[in-house]
């Protein structure tokens, strides 16, 4: 059985009845069969019984919240059961070696920025971007500090957000990132967009050796994940970035999707449901690949990623960054 992602709009309670997973809300107590769940994502009122949370940790099923605003909040992460000791020795190792750590940050920034390089040939908008590139990646390969690799990540973004807007529609660009709280429509959905990818990364992480808590680019801290935001870097362009446009340029998301709160521009229910319909497609979509010699989704390229990582932190084969080919 293909398992799938569930999400949780309404309000209730998730309840356990002896093997069976219940969510009861206003319309009724509904089955959920467990076996078919990879993982949660919770964006409603949702209180959950200490019985369902111990039946979804035996199961091994993460729950991801989100706030009222759909940004990220948390989540359940059950016991890890795949760790091996070797690979967390591993993966400590090069956090503490400076030199190890530098080469993992810059491969990471390095894909992101191949990859909005590939996003703005596909959306024909960009003029410049190569020697602009070029020159931003050359000091890269010189940075000598992570505060000087994010440094030069933050020039290629700001580079990669200006060509962007010359793609999007008038009243859905970008202008200037803000996050919180997103200052126009735009920021709203690609803050919405890498709030979700995250979360389905954290979940990916999950079931791996990896530790999601031990990262390279981003500094390692209480209450997040920041493996996941190392990995997030790679794929926000070619997920994330390609899904809002898609849904701007073809006028599937709208202006009345939108609502004005704390000071800021947030997706409402009805759009945060659409662009979750179209993120689920994305992921769930197949593409050859080139390495594999066969068609893998889109979401199980986050997993593949992982996994070059571990190859690399174990010696077997050096990480590169997954660069859309599709």
């Amino acid at each position: 059985m293909r398992k799938r992602s569930l999400t949780l709009f309404s309000d209730g309670n998730l309840l356990r009845r002896e093997n069976t997973l219940y969510f009861e809300n206003a319309s009724g107590k509904k089955p959920l069969a467990v076996e078919g769940i990879y993982d949660i994502y919770v964006y409603g009122h949702v209180n959950i019984s200490s019985q369902a949370l111990h039946f979804l940790a035996q199961k091994g099923i993460a729950i991801h919240f989100f706030n009222h605003y759909g940004h990220y909040d948390g989540s359940f992460y059950p016991r890890e059961k795949l760790h091996s000791g070797d690979l967390v020795i591993k993966q400590a190792e090069h956090y503490l070696s400076r030199e190890k750590r530098l080469k993992l940050a810059k491969l990471f920034v390095k894909g992101s920025a191949l990859n909005m390089e590939r996003n703005l040939k596909r959306w024909k908008v960009a003029d410049g971007f190569d020697e602009e590139l070029e020159e931003l990646l050359g000091e890269l390969g010189e940075a000598e500090k992570i505060t000087d690799v994010m440094n030069v990540e933050a020039r290629i973004r700001q580079e990669y957000y200006s060509r962007w807007d010359e793609h999007l529609p008038e009243g859905f660009r970008i202008v200037k990132r803000m996050r919180r709280p997103p200052g126009n429509e735009m920021n709203a959905l690609v803050s919405f967009l890498n709030s979700r990818l995250y979360a389905t990364i954290v979940s990916e992480l999950y079931n791996t050796q990896l530790i999601p808590t031990v990262s390279y680019l981003h500094e390692p801290g209480e209450r997040r994940f920041s493996l996941a935001l190392d990995l997030s870097e790679i794929f926000k362009p070619v997920i994330a970035d390609r899904i809002a446009t898609r849904l701007v340029k073809q006028g599937i998301i709208k202006k009345n999707h939108f609502r004005s709160e704390l000071n800021g521009v947030l997706l409402t229910k009805e759009g945060m449901k659409l662009v979750l319909e179209h993120y689920n497609k994305e992921l769930a979509k197949s593409v050859k690949h080139p390495g594999l010699k066969k068609n893998v989704t889109k979401g199980r390229l986050i997993r593949l990623e992982a996994y070059k990582l571990i190859k690399h932190l174990v010696g077997v084969r050096e990480y590169e960054p997954l660069v859309a080919w599709f």
